[in-house]
């Protein structure tokens, strides 16, 4: 950073009511042992005074509160976990089934051979008690298996805000990626590529191999169909919807990676999920989602220049604001103290954050639902 920029900063910072709701602009960088694949994701030159401008706006976002509605919010540390991810002896449990995929089997994802890719990816199906055989259910799609990959905290929410008639009684399809991360990978072919191609598939080989081996029905209403995720799987929940919104209209994020990341590139879309914000929603008609989406203080890039493409801080802010100006339904959460590289039980998809949101985010995504006559 240099000597005015880190000046610009410190002003700002002064200017702040209280450290904890202004951002961290000099995020600590990754320790030398970091994962490689986390360094990989650090481009760009610092923050301009622009910049650091356009995030310290966040610090000054109203906090977020039980039963808040549309708009932006800024929740405060400490995050603690929700008593929804505690099982509850009173609750009913619903049924799990797993199963893998091979890749040589299907049409959409062969074995491509990019990095990272495996033979197979693993797929967990949550039944709700109580289904009924051949009653069209909703549908929650979970990229990269988030909340039911080793942990059941996905899977015991349902079960209590399901038994609490505050969430319909829907099965969760938690799948994996193909394999790898970021670009030249298998997982950023199916995750940050912008087409409907990911929702086809998810369409076409997931679902019935879903109905042969459980025995459930999915809705074809659309407004009973979710998709949720983390960093480029939330790019890729918010890409099934976009699409194809006659499939998905409800969407959840965290932290995702609406950056450049594409790969292969597209000259329709050049600048990859950036263009969500750049272009897309700006320039394209409304179309009927409702999206919640959190972004961390010390998220991937938060410190890096706008002009780079990969400010996950930023491009989750401006994310925001081209749904509020072309009037979505959206909540957006800005979380501080999150995020840090490395600290225990944080990251990049802050695992606090995730345990202190997503019930109420669930919620949030589901309140106006109602059943299809």
């Amino acid at each position: 950073m240099t000597a005015n920029i880190r000046s610009f900063t410190l002003s700002i910072l002064a200017s702040c009511s209280t450290a904890a709701v202004c951002p961290m602009f000099g995020a600590d960088a990754p320790s030398a042992d970091a994962p490689a694949a986390v360094v990989e994701h650090i481009r760009g030159g610092p923050a301009t005074p622009a910049d650091l401008v356009e995030i310290a706006r966040l610090g000054q976002l109203p906090e977020l509160t039980p039963g808040a509605g549309d708009g932006d919010y800024l929740l405060r540390a400490p995050h603690t976990p929700a008593p929804e991810q505690t099982p509850r002896p009173d609750v009913p449990k619903g049924k799990l089934v797993h199963f893998t995929m091979a890749a040589a089997e299907s049409k959409f994802y062969p074995d491509t051979g990019l990095r990272g890719s495996t033979a197979t990816r693993d797929v967990t199906i949550y039944i709700p008690s109580g289904y009924v055989p051949g009653t069209p259910a909703p549908l929650l799609v979970s990229q990269d298996a988030m909340g039911g990959h080793n942990s059941s905290q996905l899977v015991t929410i349902l079960d209590n805000m399901i038994a609490d008639h505050r969430l319909p009684a829907m099965v969760a399809v938690m799948i994996r990626s193909g394999g790898g991360d970021d670009r030249g990978s298998e997982r950023g072919l199916e995750y940050d590529t912008l087409s409907g191609k990911y929702a086809e598939f998810i369409e076409a080989e997931v679902l019935p191999r879903v109905t042969r081996e459980c025995n459930v029905t999915f809705t074809k209403d659309p407004d009973a169909r979710a998709t949720i995720g983390g960093s480029s799987g939330g790019t890729a929940a918010f890409t099934m919807a976009w699409f194809h919104p006659e499939l998905y209209r409800r969407v959840l994020t965290y932290t995702a990676t609406y950056t450049n990341n594409q790969s292969p590139e597209n000259p329709a879309t050049p600048h990859g999920a950036w263009d969500y914000h750049e272009h897309l929603i700006p320039q394209g008609a409304a179309k009927p989602l409702r999206v919640w989406l959190e972004v961390n203080e010390s998220d991937t890039g938060s410190n890096t220049s706008a002009a780079d493409m990969h400010n996950l801080v930023i491009a989750n802010q401006r994310m925001a604001g081209a749904l509020k100006a072309k009037g979505y339904h959206y909540q957006f959460v800005y979380a501080v103290g999150a995020g840090r590289f490395y600290a225990a039980g944080q990251g990049h998809d802050d695992a606090n954050v995730i345990a202190q949101t997503l019930p109420r985010a669930l919620e949030w995504l589901w309140q106006d639902y109602r059943p299809a006559r």
